[in-house]
């Protein structure tokens, strides 16, 4: 099915009687269409991308204020700085890197001890900020390191196979990886496996997690669910626990009112770089297109604009936009919207199920960047 969307005559298309006239003028651009877009992306685009988001553009250490009741916050930052300073002389020696220091021109072997970290804390307590603070900090070229989402991850390797993802990262001096899943068994024995053949490689690592559902204290601290999860690997990562308080919302944000199609329509043609789509349509539209491209999918969209939200149907939809939703927040797109309230998105079994805390993240992702679309609707 082909998208639609509700074009009013009077905000840009051209009556009979003005055409007739000879006069050919749109009274305000006609926003684009998200289901007019089918990107292919190349691989190499793929892995350049692999940056963090551009709310973390200008993170850094300095930028990280500990909490002085909390000095595990400080330690890590402590920790955290070593190691990227460790990763400046890395080298490629025999086909391996050196992490901690300048490679040796006869040495074969890769050093030994931890070549990764995995950050370990609760919800609030800056881990985000800390891993990307240590991409940032690590004194390599942009195109020797990486940083992504553990489902940013596994779409490479959707995408790419897995073979070519390995060839491709193997040269890279730093892989972080933040929000590692733990949910999906069958993916993180996947990642597992890639993280495997990385380091071997000579590829360092870093890491966040979120915990395994129904766990006590889920949301807390996961570093046993992690080190068990990645089983072999678990001998490379040095655990830093971060202590803190919670600082997010653990039930679902109360979303703003919905707007009426007439309001969304007429502040997409309103907006410069507005997308327009009806729900329905887009996420029929998600589906032919492969996650890893959902971000050149929203490549210039300024705000994007929806009619006739509505609960999602399934859970391979659902978690399709989940992604988008991911997308959609690391580039600080506002999202306008009629039909039901982002709370409804989702089943209440859905909401209970084992990829809650990934639906409840779209929750509230959808509703910040619903907040920030306010503006967009005239008073």
């Amino acid at each position: 099915m082909s998208c639609s969307v509700a074009r009013p005559l009077e905000w840009g298309t051209v009556s009979s009687s003005t055409a007739a006239s000879g006069i050919d003028r749109i009274v305000e651009a006609a926003p684009q269409s998200l289901c007019a877009r089918e990107p292919h992306v190349p691989a190499d685009r793929l892995v350049a991308e692999m940056v963090p988001p551009p709310r973390f553009d200008s993170v850094r250490f300095a930028t990280y204020i500990p909490d002085p009741n909390q000095p595990s916050q400080r330690e890590a930052v402590r920790v955290l700085d070593d190691f990227a300073a460790g990763l400046g002389g890395a080298h490629a020696v025999s086909g391996r890197r050196s992490f901690f220091g300048f490679g040796k021109a006869k040495a074969a072997k890769a050093p030994a001890g931890p070549r990764g970290v995995y950050l370990d804390g609760g919800y609030g307590v800056g881990k985000t900020h800390l891993l990307a603070s240590l991409w940032h900090a690590t004194p390599a070229a942009p195109a020797l390191k990486a940083f992504g989402t553990f489902v940013e991850l596994t779409n490479l390797v959707g995408a790419l196979g897995f073979q070519q993802t390995v060839q491709t990262l193997s040269g890279h001096r730093l892989l972080c990886i933040d929000e590692f899943e733990l949910d999906d068994p069958g993916d993180t024995v996947l990642v597992s496996t890639l993280l495997g053949k990385l380091v071997d490689a000579g590829v360092a690592l870093a890491a966040t997690s979120n915990t395994l559902p129904g766990k006590l204290g889920e949301g807390r601290f996961a570093s046993a669910d992690f080190l068990r999860e990645i089983q072999g690997l678990s001998a490379h990562f040095r655990t830093l626990r971060i202590d803190g308080e919670d600082y997010r919302h653990r039930g679902l944000p109360e979303a703003p009112a919905p707007y009426s199609d007439e309001q969304v329509t007429k502040a997409a043609y309103a907006t410069e770089g507005a997308s327009l789509d009806d729900f329905p349509h887009l996420l029929e539209h998600l589906a032919r297109v492969h996650p890893s491209r959902y971000g050149a999918l929203t490549d210039g969209v300024k705000a994007l604009c929806l009619t006739d939200v509505r609960p999602v149907p399934d859970q391979s939809t659902a978690l399709r936009l989940v992604v988008l939703a991911d997308r959609l927040y690391d580039r600080e797109v506002p999202v306008l919207a009629s039909g039901q309230p982002f709370d409804k998105l989702f089943s209440e079994e859905m909401l209970r199920g084992g990829y809650r805390k990934k639906y409840f993240r779209a929750i509230s992702r959808l509703t910040a960047l619903a907040r920030d679309a306010k503006g967009l609707v005239e008073a």
